[in-house]
């Protein structure tokens, strides 16, 4: 899925941060990041999508991301949920959501990126790809079926 960037990030320098989701927003293609928090035992995996993608899977898939029967998404969010205090990485800013486990990455007030969970990540761009590959506009899907028209049937070939 895109680019992928393993990102080590036991103590967060500014520029690193910031050269990581700059490289998603110029791209405009989702980067796969590996974070290791300070303090935390495991490896955190998770997909940097440009806000500008992210609106358009959106657009395009049909329903929301699914969860499992106990209403979680993955199984980090199962643990209780930490404070939502922003993060600050130079330019950047960091908003974890408390419920569904996106971060939000915003520069100057605006939001430019969301971190996803991978399967979430994956889960709508297949979904968005799946539906927008069987969109046609009326008149597309008028001159697409005119074609058809014209053409020979398989046993006149």
């Amino acid at each position: 899925m895109g680019i992928q960037i393993d990102a080590v990030v036991d103590c967060p320098i500014n520029d690193e941060m910031e050269r990581v989701l700059a490289l998603a927003e110029t791209v405009g293609e989702p980067v796969t990041v590996t974070f290791m928090w300070e303090g935390r035992e495991r490896a955190e995996r998770a997909v940097l999508v440009p806000a500008a993608t992210l609106a358009l899977w959106e657009h395009w898939a049909p329903t929301a991301f699914p969860t499992n029967g106990a209403g979680e998404e993955s199984p980090t969010a199962a643990e209780e949920p930490e404070l939502a205090h922003p993060a600050e990485f130079g330019a950047f800013t960091l908003f974890r959501r408390r419920v569904g486990g996106r971060t939000a990455v915003a520069r100057d007030g605006v939001v430019v990126a969301e971190l996803l969970d991978p399967d979430e990540a994956r889960w709508l761009r297949e979904a968005a790809r799946n539906v927008r590959q069987g969109f046609m506009d009326p008149k597309q899907k008028a001159a697409f079926e005119e074609f058809l028209a014209r053409q020979a049937s398989p046993g006149d070939q």
